[in-house]
């Protein structure tokens, strides 16, 4: 399986997980405001690795890719500020920074890929 195969997986089961916390903030503590801003960023990275395999260019590939390693930055704040602030516990915490962060070593590493080659 190519590593393109494997970071479309995890990305989007990471949506799946993302969906699913942002069920579990809504229903448990009523919070709305920050659990959009986490379900917006932690699923645009599986979009942008799809918008990626069709891309018009290889500029337009990176640039897809750039996208979405802002994007998995910006998670992983909306993670570290719900830990933070108790609405998750620690277990929940780090299995989701866990894949976070194996998703931004393989977007990152995308896009050395790419570079190389151009």
């Amino acid at each position: 399986m190519s590593q393109e195969s494997i970071l479309k997986t995890k990305s989007f089961n990471f949506a799946v997980r993302t969906i699913k916390l942002y069920q579990y903030l809504k229903k448990k503590y009523g919070e709305y405001e920050i659990a959009q801003q986490v379900i917006r960023a932690g699923t645009s990275i599986g979009a942008l690795v799809r918008e990626a395999e069709f891309a018009e260019s290889r500029k337009d590939f990176i640039h897809k890719l750039y996208i979405g390693l802002k994007e998995a930055n910006e998670v992983n704040y909306w993670l570290e500020l719900l830990y933070a602030t108790e609405y998750i516990n620690k277990k929940m915490f780090d299995s989701m920074k866990k894949d976070a962060g194996e998703i931004l070593k393989m977007l990152v590493s995308s896009v050395k890929t790419v570079k190389r080659a151009i």
